[in-house]
Order: C-alpha cells, then sequence, then structure tokens
C-alpha cells in the first residue's frame, strides 16, 4: 500500500506515488525535454515545406513535384526525368527560388536581431529597429533618391531606381549600399551617445535610440516634402517604407547572403553571454562574461542583422518581435535552443507571409510588411495577454 500525500503549513512536503499524477507545472517540466528536442527538427521541416510552397503557389502554379525537379537539375542532381517546360525552368529558378530565399534570410536575420536585443535587454518586447537602424535606413534610402533625381546624377543612375530596394545590379547599388549604411550609422550614432566611457548603459541605449530615430524620421519626411522630384518615385519610396520581399536575382542574393551568415553564425556564438545576461549584469560578471564587451558585440551583430535584412525587404515589421517572443514562451530563455529556433522560426514565418502577400489579393500584390503588421499586431496582443494571465495565474 503506497503512502498518502502529506501536506501541511507553510513549506510542506508533498508526497506523490507512482500512482499519482503531479501537479501540472511538474509534468511540463517532464514535458519540456521532448518538446526542445523535437523544436528545431519541426522548425526545419515547416522551413523546408513552406519554401516548396513559396517557389510553387503565384499566378502560375508549379507543381510541388517540378519545384524540386527543377531545383535538383540546376545543382547538378537528376533525379527525375525532366517534365517541365523551359517556362517553367524560369519562373521557378530565375523568379521565384531567389525571392523565397530572400523572405526566408530576412526572416532569419530580423527574428535573430529581435532575440538578441530581447536577451540583451532582459525586455521580450524589444525589436530589431530598437536602436533607429529602421529610421537610419529609411532616410540613408530616401536621401539617395533625393540625390539621384538631380540632373547630374540621375542621368547615370535613373534606371536603377526601378529595381526596388534590393536592386543590387549594376548602378542599382545605390538605394541599398545608402539604407545599409543609413542602419548602421544610425545604431553607431546611438552606441556612441549612450557610451559613458567604458560603459555601456542599456537604458541609454534604449533613450538615445528613440532620440535619433525621431530625429531621422523627420529628416526623412523633410527629404520627401523639400524634393519635388522625388515625388515621382514615391511608389520606389513607399515600396520600401512598407516593406517588400524584391530580390534582383541570384546576384543581389549572393550579395547580402553572406553578411546575414555571417550575422547568424557570430549569433549563435554570443548565446553563452546572452543566457548569462539573464541574472543581470553583474551575475553575469560574476560568472567571467566581459559584459560591456559583450554588450557592444551583441549590438554590433543586431544592427548587422537588421542592416542587412532592410537591404532585401524594406522595413518589415513584427517579424523581429514576434518570432522570438513566441518561441521564447514555448522554449524558454536558453538562447543556446531559441537562437536556432528564432532563423528557422523567422524564415519560414516570413516566407510564408510572402507567399500570402502575393496571393491574398491576387493580381495585386500587397506589401509583406503590412501584411505582417495586420497578422502580427494582433497575435502579439494575443501572446502578451497570454503570458500575462499565467504571470497571474502563477502569483
Amino acid at each position: 500500500m503506497t503512502p498518502p500525500s502529506a501536506s501541511g503549513a507553510a513549506g510542506s512536503i508533498v508526497l506523490h506515488t507512482p500512482d499519482t499524477p503531479g501537479t501540472p507545472a511538474q509534468r511540463h517540466v517532464f514535458r519540456r525535454p521532448i518538446r526542445l528536442a523535437l523544436a528545431h527538427p519541426a522548425l526545419a521541416a515547416v522551413l523546408c515545406l513552406a519554401l516548396v510552397a513559396g517557389v510553387a503557389v503565384g499566378t502560375v502554379a508549379v507543381p510541388p513535384g517540378v519545384v524540386l525537379g527543377v531545383i535538383a537539375r540546376h545543382l547538378g542532381v537528376d533525379v527525375v526525368q525532366q517534365t517541365w517546360t523551359a517556362a517553367q525552368d524560369a519562373i521557378v529558378w530565375q523568379v521565384r527560388l531567389p525571392r523565397v530565399l530572400a523572405a526566408a534570410l530576412v526572416g532569419a536575420a530580423l527574428a535573430t536581431s529581435g532575440a538578441l536585443f530581447q536577451g540583451l535587454f532582459r525586455n521580450p518586447m524589444a525589436d530589431p529597429y530598437v536602436l533607429g537602424i529602421s529610421s537610419g535606413a529609411a532616410f540613408g534610402a530616401t536621401l539617395a533618391l533625393s540625390l539621384s533625381s538631380g540632373a547630374g546624377l540621375g542621368a547615370g543612375l535613373g534606371v536603377a531606381m526601378t529595381a526596388g530596394p534590393a536592386g543590387l545590379i549594376g548602378p542599382a547599388l545605390l538605394i541599398p549600399v545608402c539604407a545599409f549604411v543609413g542602419a548602421l550609422g544610425a545604431a553607431a550614432l546611438v552606441y556612441v551617445i549612450a557610451r559613458h566611457g567604458s560603459a555601456l548603459p542599456v537604458t541609454d541605449l534604449l533613450l538615445a535610440g528613440l532620440a535619433v530615430a525621431a530625429v531621422l524620421g523627420a529628416g526623412t519626411i523633410m527629404l520627401l516634402v523639400l524634393n519635388d522630384r522625388l515625388l515621382l518615385r514615391l511608389r520606389t519610396v513607399f515600396t520600401f517604407l512598407a516593406g517588400g520581399i524584391t530580390a534582383g536575382g541570384w546576384a543581389s542574393l549572393g550579395t547580402v547572403a553572406p553578411l546575414i551568415g555571417v550575422g547568424l553564425l557570430l549569433a549563435l556564438l554570443l548565446a553563452r553571454w546572452l543566457d548569462a545576461f539573464q541574472l543581470g549584469e553583474e551575475g553575469a560578471a560574476y560568472v567571467g562574461v566581459p559584459v560591456e564587451r559583450a554588450k557592444a558585440l551583441t549590438v554590433l551583430v543586431a544592427a548587422l542583422l537588421a542592416a542587412s535584412a532592410v537591404v532585401l525587404g524594406g522595413l518589415i515589421g513584427f517579424v523581429g518581435l514576434l518570432a522570438p517572443h513566441a518561441l521564447r514562451l514555448t522554449l524558454g530563455p536558453s538562447h543556446r535552443t531559441l537562437l536556432p529556433a528564432a532563423m528557422l522560426g523567422g524564415a519560414a514565418l516570413l516566407v510564408l507571409s510572402d507567399v500570402l502577400a502575393r496571393t491574398v489579393i491576387a493580381p495585386t500584390e500587397l506589401p509583406v510588411g503590412v501584411l505582417t503588421a495586420l497578422i502580427g499586431g494582433p497575435a502579439f496582443l494575443a501572446l502578451l495577454k497570454r503570458s500575462r494571465r499565467s504571470e497571474g495565474g502563477g502569483a
């Protein structure tokens, strides 16, 4: 006969027999290792399905088998007999695949950047644009368009402005380069303003980011108002500000992908330091983390990822906020698990969002940044309400 549960006053001990179920919290502890073990494979599978769907779905539908066959043939793997037309081959390889891969890279970069900032600030509400990166990118892109509207520079670069924010072929480097420089420049300015000697107070970073973002936002509006010729390219400015995956083929992808790849690798190397930051700066220093250097490197890597994402996708909101926040609630705060999950989850989220943006009001294409805001806003509020309810229930 098994002994009964024992309970008493404060500090009571509860004994559970093998045939007595544990508390919900205890059952959750036993389920978590299974959840963590399955998280990354499940997210990778979702991403693979999203990539195939992103290439297959469009104005001209392409069967998934044809998609895989075309990709395999171009990679030099002849596993199936060619049954597709030259038009399908061009649609898959030249048009849709670069765009879908660009969406995956942008989603991974934004979600990882958001996870880095959330870990650094110990605040799940932080996003990749917290240091004025979005305002800096918008100012840089608008300045590039403003300069190119002049007689001399515009004559040489006028054709480049039709390529969108990611047109990185030939003279079209102007917009993405200026956006990238503007984004990193804003982050650097915030860093310099917030730094006090060798210290980098997190609160000062946030306040400086708000101030710099406000100034650069006002500067962007001034450029639009003062340059009449810029109104002729208002659609290009709108596409960039609203967010849109407009990769200009493999050349643009090959230019930005290495930057994002390096940023993602460096982010993984920062996982141990970010976990230590959950103890507070004093606790992190106690366990051997070089606190100020760790904060500087985290800001640098997160800014690099966000700026690179802006080059390929313009200003896309909520992906860098929603994806890491939702995964943190599901998988826990450990960045060794969270960062790879954010890369996979953010990539899948933006690929699927881009598919919806292309098809929800076809043949008109909705800017993917508008769609992520429409979906991400209510979803984030629901997650926020759920987390508040959990905190209240556990009190």
